[in-house]
């Protein structure tokens, strides 16, 4: 394991984003107009509050001095006070109650993004799933509706405070007309430098957020792996304990390193904002008291508008400021977007459909087909000719990289062939609703799919209309109801160590579980694509016997590495190098004594005695 700064990852390549800001913002409105219409309302509500509030903390004292100036009576001051402060309490509370009340609903917002996002994820198209691309654009949408920080909630935030500055904009820049245009344009011209200035400086960090990334993804990946019960073991028997630690430490210290920097441009950022800060003050007092020393200026006003002058400077910033960071988050919208429109690959929802009928005779045929991976330099398969006919029995066997999973998933409909065409009952699949087409299927892959939820769940794959007589008629003709019957809970036991009463179960009566989920889900065609490879061949045997009983009378395609295992099966196929090697029933390739037979006397070795 071997980590390397990446400082070259601090330039950006600049992408035009798929939507622009106006079409973001129009996005979240629409969005939260259908999902919760108060979402729009609070931010208004809230950004006329926050503009009372300031205008009324900004006329307090001058309001005050001006009283006091004008000798009123104390019965008179004393109202003036209490008005003003029962003000600043009512709208402060205010503030924060209906920031409450929009917590929730901006919550909601994006929320309803993430299911959107996890919704595409789970019916997007299986290329689109294995295309690195495709996986880097959801992974980075999934991490922008992760927060409360993230942009699909910030925004409104953001949004808030804009409006609020660009009216609070207005309504100083109109008291500040009257005044001096010289010193007006100090004021503007000081803020807007300044503004420049530090966002340029502070924006370091956002312009090598790539580097910090990697060196954060690094560090999380080694804090997670010491944390994963899977590799205690291994940490322990090879003593890469120390190992993992040195690492870390040493990325902790290219991290190190890489803050630092950092920190020294954030100061000169904030060296230059003072200065600059202290030359407009400057030009202010001075024309300001000016003012009141030449009689044209109370003391009243000369509070009023130096607050004003700050307040206004200030806000200038903050408008600056809030575009810059509304413009990042359009960015992260627009990304969050780009994914969820990304064209499908299949046809879904408008192919023809299917509705599976396990009285219907299906028969699939691959018509030349050839596939190759993207990026890769040759055919994984080339000029594949099968048909597989109704109730048949199809074995797959092949070295390991021949290309049998790749075929199941042609078959399946997880992959489209790059030339030649698959068939159901002579219609091309592609023409079909994919998702009606995969209705067709149940299978066990090798890598299958076991959720730390209750066991009725995993094998009904739902939480809901669970049909209990038909789960438990499974469970038994997959032999597994004693396992069942013997735990407290039973079906309801939790699978896992998620939690507490979760249990773990041993490779084979895993693989009995899949049994009962495959025989549960009662389809038309039956795939298992090298499922036992962990058990032994005894074991391994059991298990296929056991679905080739519980499915007679169904199509099912069968893979294994032993080819022992497959010999019940009508039709065997060898894969060699793509292409179908050699096909027949196991004794008429034995009888053949090529390939198959090889590789049988080669693996029969092994389980014999001496």
């Amino acid at each position: 394991m071997s980590i390397t700064s990446k400082a070259g990852t601090a330039e950006n390549t600049k992408q035009t984003p798929a939507h622009s800001l106006g079409q973001n913002i129009t996005y979240m409105i629409s969005l939260a107009w259908r999902q919760r219409r108060s979402v729009i309302g609070l931010t208004l509500i809230m950004a006329a509050a926050a503009i009372l509030l300031s205008l009324t903390q900004l006329f307090i004292v001058p309001s005050i001095l001006g009283a006091v100036e004008a000798k009123v009576s104390v019965a008179e001051l004393s109202v003036i006070i209490l008005l003003f402060t029962g003000a600043l309490i009512f709208l402060s509370a205010a503030q924060a109650y209906l920031a409450s009340c929009a917590q929730f609903g901006r919550i909601e917002v994006r929320l309803t993004i993430g299911a959107m996002i996890q919704n595409k994820v789970l019916t997007m198209s299986y290329p689109d799933i294995e295309d690195p691309n495709v996986r880097k654009k959801m992974d980075k949408a999934s991490m922008l509706v992760t927060s409360n920080s993230a942009a699909t909630e910030a925004i409104w935030t953001t949004l808030m405070n804009l409006l609020k500055n660009s009216v609070e904009f207005i309504v100083f820049l109109s008291l500040l007309a009257a005044l001096n245009p010289f010193m007006l344009l100090a004021v503007l011209v000081t803020a807007i430098v300044s503004f420049l200035v530090s966002n340029y400086l502070n924006g370091w960090g956002y312009r090598h957020r790539d580097e910090e990334s990697e060196y954060s993804r690094h560090m999380n990946y080694l804090s997670e792996s010491s944390r994963d019960y899977t590799l205690a073991k291994d940490i322990r028997i090879f003593g890469m304990g120390s190992w993992i630690e040195d690492v870390y430490n040493s990325m902790l210290r290219l991290y190190r390193s890489f803050i630092a920097r950092g920190e020294r441009i954030y100061i000169w950022g904030n060296i230059i904002d003072v200065l600059l800060s202290f030359m407009r003050n400057g030009i202010v007092y001075l024309f300001l008291i000016g003012a009141v020393i030449k009689g044209e200026m109370s003391a009243a006003q000369f509070v009023l508008y130096f607050n004003t002058v700050n307040v206004f400077t200030s806000g200038i910033g903050k408008i600056l400021t809030g575009l810059s960071v509304l413009r990042k988050q359009s960015l992260d919208i627009s990304a969050v977007r780009e994914f969820l429109d990304y064209p499908e690959t299949f046809k879904m929802e408008e192919g023809i459909p299917i509705t599976p009928d396990l009285h219907i005779p299906y028969q699939i045929e691959l018509r030349d087909v050839s596939f190759r991976y993207p990026g890769a330099e040759k055919d994984t398969l080339t000029h594949i000719n099968l048909m597989i006919r109704p109730g048949e029995k199809l074995a797959i066997v092949g070295l390991n990289g021949a290309g049998k999973t790749t075929l199941v998933k042609l078959i399946c409909g997880f992959l489209d062939p790059t030339d030649g065409k698959v068939l159901l009952n002579n219609t091309d699949i592609r023409t079909y609703n994919r998702r009606d087409y995969y209705r067709l299927f149940s299978a066990v892959f090798q890598d299958f799919s076991v959720l730390d939820v209750t066991i009725a769940e995993n094998i009904a794959q739902t939480d809901e209309n669970i049909n209990t007589d038909m789960m438990k008629r499974c469970i038994g003709q997959a032999g597994l109801m004693e396992k069942i019957d013997s735990l407290p809970d039973g079906v309801n036991t939790h699978l896992g160590k998620v939690f507490e009463d979760g249990i773990n179960l041993s490779g084979g009566e895993l693989q009995r579980l899949m049994l009962a989920r495959a025989l549960y889900k009662n389809a038309p065609i039956i795939v298992l694509d090298e499922p036992t490879s962990a058990l032994d061949p005894i074991a391994e045997s059991e298990i296929y016997n056991k679905y080739s009983e519980l499915t007679d009378g169904r199509m099912a395609i069968y893979i294994s590495h032993r080819l022992a295992s497959t010999r019940f099966c009508d039709r065997i196929i060898l894969i060699a190098e793509g292409s179908i090697d050699e096909e027949g029933t196991h004794d008429e390739l034995i009888a053949r004594k090529g390939h198959y037979a090889d590789l049988f006397e080669i693996q029969g070795r092994y389980y014999r005695k001496g």
